[in-house]
């Protein structure tokens, strides 16, 4: 496989998701061709130790401890932001001033303001060439692709229920301690950004409708936690000896909200709406790892979808025999959305690839000079939806319109 042109990327942090990027970065051009060939040109960090170890343990052939000084570099194409949410709209913005190209992971900001000036950015950019993307890596899974393709064949007819759920633990012990996912100033919300919003991204994109209004309740079971400790991080147990300072937790531990979707076509019945939603998001389910689930009913089936079974589909076609339920698609097939790139039939992937999928599809938008999906303005439509919800909750579950 050959490459004529590099994109040199340049990354900001390195930790749980700088480490999944850095995978997909060096993994994709070995499983897919790729008309751009990846670079793992420089990573970016504040402490000159940890980064220098960090690059050299992910494969990064140099290291700044100030982003703006890798922004200012001309061997850099492009800037992969893995940072809080508080740091992308200021990394972003400037990186596609100085003509970078920009992967940034979601959420895509704090605020729908801050996001409404990254996706302005993004605009201009791409009228330079310059291309973005919102790393909402679920929609490279490939069953959720295969339901999308089926959404879009008309398999379920028209929608009716969209069911969505993201249900993770590692939060349950109440001495796991503050750390910036905690901290609203930090991550903007807790289990709603954090995880939510892969959900909400995911309803929209694969039916095709964004969410126009909702009606939530977000709650914090736990108040304080220690600050710093003995935690050993997800899934460890918390620091129990002694006096232990406890700071106040200032987001959300879980979120459920009811949705409208707009109407499309047939969508519309007699009120104009279009189809209903229920969501919930919780670090918080005992026993639950990573569950994002996903199920839509349609006039002509349904669709299911369980990341912690990721590479099955379960399906229901109306026009089978009534009691033949849901059957199963084990989502390995080279026909498969990415599949037919990777191992023989019936060898599951894992969560890392859809990373290098996001990879892939990045490349080849930014080398076919067009527009990466998702689009800033798809992250943003997710952020509106995200304060609508909080807006909701601080007025009573009120309705509110997105």
């Amino acid at each position: 496989m050959e490459h004529t042109t590099p994109l040199r990327v340049g990354m900001v942090g390195y930790a749980f998701m700088g480490a999944a990027h850095s995978q997909a970065w060096r993994t994709a051009p070995r499983f897919f061709d790729l008309p751009l060939e990846p670079r793992l040109t420089a990573l970016a960090g504040r402490n000159q130790a940890a980064v220098t170890a960090a690059a050299a343990k992910l494969g990064w052939d140099s290291v700044e401890t100030d982003w703006r000084r890798l922004i200012e570099r001309e061997d850099i194409d492009l800037v992969d932001i893995c940072t809080p949410g508080d740091t992308h709209a200021e990394i972003a913005i400037a990186a596609l001033e100085a003509g970078k190209h920009v992967l940034c992971e979601k959420p895509l900001a704090n605020s729908v303001e801050e996001a409404e000036r990254m996706t302005a950015a993004a605009d201009a950019a791409a009228a330079r060439g310059v291309y973005s993307m919102c790393g909402f890596s679920y929609r490279r899974t490939p069953a959720l692709a295969l339901a999308k393709r089926m959404v879009e064949d008309g398999r379920l007819g028209t929608i009716r229920h969209v069911r969505a759920q993201y249900l993770q633990d590692w939060l349950s012990d109440a001495n796991a301690p503050l750390t910036w996912r905690l901290d609203k100033s930090k991550s903007g919300s807790g289990s709603l950004g954090d995880i939510g919003a892969h959900s909400i991204d995911a309803a929209q994109w694969i039916t095709g409708l964004n969410i126009t209004g909702v009606s939530a309740l977000l709650e914090t079971f736990v108040k304080e936690r220690p600050v710093g400790g003995d935690f050993v991080g997800l899934g460890g147990h918390g620091a129990t000896g002694g006096d232990v300072q406890r700071g106040p937790v200032t987001v959300d531990d879980a979120a459920i909200f009811s949705a409208r979707f707009e109407a499309n076509g047939s969508n519309g019945g007699s009120s104009g709406g279009g189809p209903i939603g229920v969501f919930e998001a919780t670090r918080f389910a005992l026993g639950r790892k990573n569950a994002m689930r996903l199920e839509l009913n349609g006039t002509k089936g349904s669709l299911a979808f369980d990341f912690e079974d990721m590479n099955s589909l379960s399906f229901y076609d109306a026009a089978d025999e009534p009691d033949a339920g849901f059957r199963r698609i084990f989502v390995t097939e080279p026909e498969h959305p990415y599949a037919g790139n990777w191992w023989p039939t019936g060898h599951g992937l894992g969560y890392e690839h859809l990373f290098t999928h996001q990879v892939v599809d990045l490349v080849a938008a930014i080398a076919g000079n067009r527009r990466p999906s998702p689009s800033f303005a798809d992250a943003l439509q997710v952020q509106k939806v995200l304060a609508a919800v909080e807006a909701s909750a601080e007025a009573d579950s009120r309705w509110q319109k997105v």
